[in-house]
């Protein structure tokens, strides 16, 4: 059985955290200042929370519109399917999906909801063929945004 260890993040990591959640691509040196800390604790302490898994892989966000993906649909998927088999192949085909940036399984009257980014309807229409090629699907609703209003990664620390 494993066991799951949980860091207890004090002020200082908050600080930290925050200013990483903020701009990742700052030197040591910046965030040490902003934390009134110095170079190395702040390192360690980085280290540590990475080791951790609090903090992830570091990432650059990209515009998704000024990069021509200018759809995003959230889908509802409604399946009939419950079983371990089915979960996996829907797992796979989800993974095998570029088009995915996000993927939740829901209680309620839905059973997953979809964040899914593409150029157009078209783009979307292809994801939507591969998909119920791929796995079975009771139904599925596509709903396109009309306009983001707000986005972020940062939690609320």
């Amino acid at each position: 059985m494993k066991i799951e260890r949980k860091m207890k993040v004090d002020a200082t990591d908050q600080k930290i955290l925050i200013e990483l959640q903020s701009d990742s691509s700052q030197s040591l040196d910046e965030i040490a200042r902003k934390v009134n800390s110095s170079k190395t604790p702040v390192w360690n302490r980085i280290r540590k929370m990475k080791e951790m898994g609090i903090v992830g892989p570091q990432v650059t966000l990209l515009d998704a519109e000024k990069l021509g993906f200018e759809a995003c649909f959230f889908v509802l998927i409604r399946t009939s399917e419950h079983d371990a088999k089915w979960q996996v192949k829907f797992l796979d085909a989800l993974n095998e999906s570029p088009e995915v940036q996000e993927a939740h399984r829901l209680a309620g009257d839905v059973d997953y909801i979809l964040k899914v980014r593409v150029k157009n309807a078209r783009a979307y229409d292809d994801f939507y063929q591969s998909l119920i090629r791929q796995v079975k699907v009771h139904n599925v609703t596509a709903l396109l945004s009309m306009e983001q209003i707000k986005e972020t990664p940062k939690l609320p620390l």
